[in-house]
């Protein structure tokens, strides 16, 4: 006798044990989330042999804990090969029962935090509450921090007013040594909050932030890499629009092309930030700040051929998602970064470099050739300061230099 199980997966046996009952619940939600149908089998099969195991252990609902899947495991291997997978799988089940209130959440005791992870903590809680800085900043700030802690009390217990000018100095020198000029700037500003912020709770009396020696920066020091405007066009034709990735990523290299959005921007991008009546997007930029843009004609058609023709069917509101089960919204901006990445490799195109924030420069280049002042670059490329857009004023060579006078006696 057969037993269908969400009408396409069939069983030989019938589901028994204390969790059978959640079993096919299961099977739905591994079919909404993209995964294809040997893959659901798959977990299928090990959820009704693991409820059925535990029946025969006489291992009741609500005692049912995350060592079981693995002892488990250890009973199956004795019969049938078991694959790799098969313990994530399980585990994908239990988390799926604890969502659902079926299984009871387990208490798992914290891990005891040395004292630089408790100093590092309540540093990243107050630049979240207090300063409200975005979690990709303070995703970049803390691990600095953690490492200037580490360097000056190793395990032992952290001291702040102990700190002195010597410290920070040394620290700095040593880092910067190794980081380009990007990550070393980030390195002292991180350390500045970080000393702003003790001063601010009284751990420290004097301003060590003014201690923090500057990075070197030299505002001309290198042309911004722009992707060129026939590469773009190359890169665009070779993407397939016949499946249901390519018309996602033939909207997302649109998007980056034509609008010069960040990773970020792009990644996060929900349905509701988009008004198709007045053809405006919604960007949610750096601080959490929004802009309208104006949504062009083929950037929106393609947007509207992915919706219709390739995106999965979730409750998630993302406009793009994975290509991959489980289904949901791209987890950060370093998944558009490799998007595009395997996207050039994949057409041959040689780019000056191989991420996202080409797209940026080129759109800032393309503007400028055009006559388009630095204000109204900045306005669309959503600069803070407008000091990061003078960097364009070097990119445009070809346009200077019908300007350059000729050097007096001519060439030698």
């Amino acid at each position: 006798m057969k037993y269908i199980i969400d009408g396409q997966v069939v069983l030989s046996r019938p589901l028994e044990g204390p969790l059978a009952a959640q079993i096919a619940a299961f099977a739905k939600w591994a079919r909404e989330q993209g995964y294809a149908f040997q893959s659901r089998y798959r977990r299928v099969l090990l959820a009704a042999g693991f409820s059925r195991w535990l029946g025969e252990q006489a291992v009741r609902r609500r005692y049912v804990i995350s060592e079981h899947p693995a002892r488990y495991l250890r009973s199956r291997a004795r019969r049938v090969q078991v694959q790799e997978g098969d313990a994530a799988a399980l585990k994908q089940f239990l988390d799926f029962l604890r969502r659902h209130g079926v299984i009871p959440a387990e208490k798992i005791s914290p891990r005891r935090l040395t004292p630089v992870e408790q100093e590092t903590q309540a540093f990243d809680r107050y630049l979240g509450d207090e300063r409200a800085l975005a979690r990709a900043t303070r995703l970049n700030y803390v691990p600095f921090i953690r490492d200037f802690l580490s360097e000056r009390f190793g395990s032992g217990a952290v001291m702040l007013s102990r700190l002195c000018a010597g410290d920070v100095v040394r620290f700095v020198q040593r880092q910067a040594a190794r980081l380009n000029l990007k990550r070393a700037k980030l390195l002292t500003s991180a350390l500045r909050s970080f000393l702003h912020y003790a001063r601010y709770r009284g751990a420290i009396t004097l301003d060590l932030a003014a201690a923090v020696p500057p990075v070197a920066n030299w505002s001309m020091l290198s042309i911004p890499r722009a992707i060129p405007a026939d590469s773009v066009r190359r890169l665009l034709a070779s993407i397939s629009r016949r499946t249901a990735m390519g018309r996602r990523d033939y909207a997302i290299v649109l998007l980056l092309a034509r609008l010069g959005l960040r990773s970020s921007e792009v990644a996060f991008l929900e349905l509701d930030d988009i008004d198709w009546n007045a053809g405006h997007v919604s960007v949610r930029g750096k601080g959490g700040q929004r802009t309208m843009l104006p949504l062009p004609a083929d950037v929106g058609a393609a947007i509207v051929a992915y919706l219709r023709h390739g995106r999965p069917h979730t409750t998630s509101r993302r406009v793009f998602l994975r290509a991959r089960a489980p289904i949901r919204g791209f987890l950060g901006p370093s998944a558009i970064g490799s998007l595009v990445r395997h996207t050039l490799e994949r057409a041959g195109v040689d780019s000056p470099t191989k991420g996202a924030h080409q797209f940026r420069h080129a759109l800032a280049t393309q503007m400028l050739r055009h006559g388009a002042s630095l204000t109204e670059i900045g306005e669309v490329l959503r600069h803070r300061s407008p000091q990061t857009t003078t960097i364009y004023t070097k990119v445009d060579l070809h346009a200077l230099r019908p300007l350059a006078l000729p050097w007096p006696g001519g060439a030698r």
